[in-house]
């Protein structure tokens, strides 16, 4: 029996930030399928939100799957070189998504290691490298486009219907491993800077980054 896509795409970009911890992101190449655990993302709300492409409503052909329904994705390409994945959360025409950060690989390692230009040395006997390797693969939103061949070809694809790239139901992460802290690379966004946007499953190896201490 197939698994259940995630459905949740109510909920509004910063709970969804948090809901998508956990679940399974896919993205099927050629018939093959690349997976991962979700274990960072961010949350961009749109409107006063100075630290979204969608602050003050603006609304660009650049971002326009921002203000889709929820379920989408905004794929955006930055410092002419990397790719970004969101999920536009809902309601339609907001301009709030979620960024997703990082993974835990899962199923096709070894297809991810390839598009990252890595050695992939399955079976590992040392926890520590394969730890490492794991890491590697899908921490960071760029590496994470990278490993799983994605890129603005699938900029507003329907997460709800497509068999290329969706979200797989698991099970939620408890609220008590869930932490929060600022959000990345955004020094433009003034105060919204330090907003406390940013989620990640709790000491989990595969986030981009520590989180500053409180």
């Amino acid at each position: 029996m197939s698994a259940r896509r995630f459905d949740r795409w109510h909920l509004g970009a910063e709970r969804l930030a948090r809901a998508l911890l956990g679940q399974t992101l896919v993205r099927v190449v050629r018939g093959r399928r690349l997976a991962g655990r979700i274990v960072e993302t961010e949350a961009y709300l749109g409107g006063d939100d100075l630290g979204s492409h969608s602050a003050g409503g603006r609304r660009t052909l650049r971002n326009e799957s921002m203000f889709l329904p929820g379920g989408h994705a905004y794929i955006y390409f930055v410092y002419g070189m990397h790719h970004c994945f969101n999920i536009v959360a809902s309601p339609m025409n907001t301009g709030c998504a979620v960024l997703v950060r990082a993974i835990e690989p899962i199923d096709g390692c070894a297809g991810m290691a390839k598009r990252r230009g890595l050695a992939w040395l399955p079976g590992s006997r040392h926890a520590a490298i394969e730890t490492k390797l794991l890491r590697a693969l899908a921490s960071g939103p760029a590496r994470l486009c990278a490993a799983l061949a994605i890129d603005r070809r699938l900029d507003g694809e329907d997460l709800t219907k497509s068999k290329r790239l969706f979200i797989e139901r698991a099970p939620a992460v408890d609220s008590r491993r869930i932490v929060r802290g600022a959000r990345v690379g955004i020094p433009y966004a003034g105060k919204w800077q330090h907003a406390a946007l940013r989620f990640a499953i709790a000491d989990h190896p595969c986030i981009s980054r520590p989180f500053a201490a409180p």
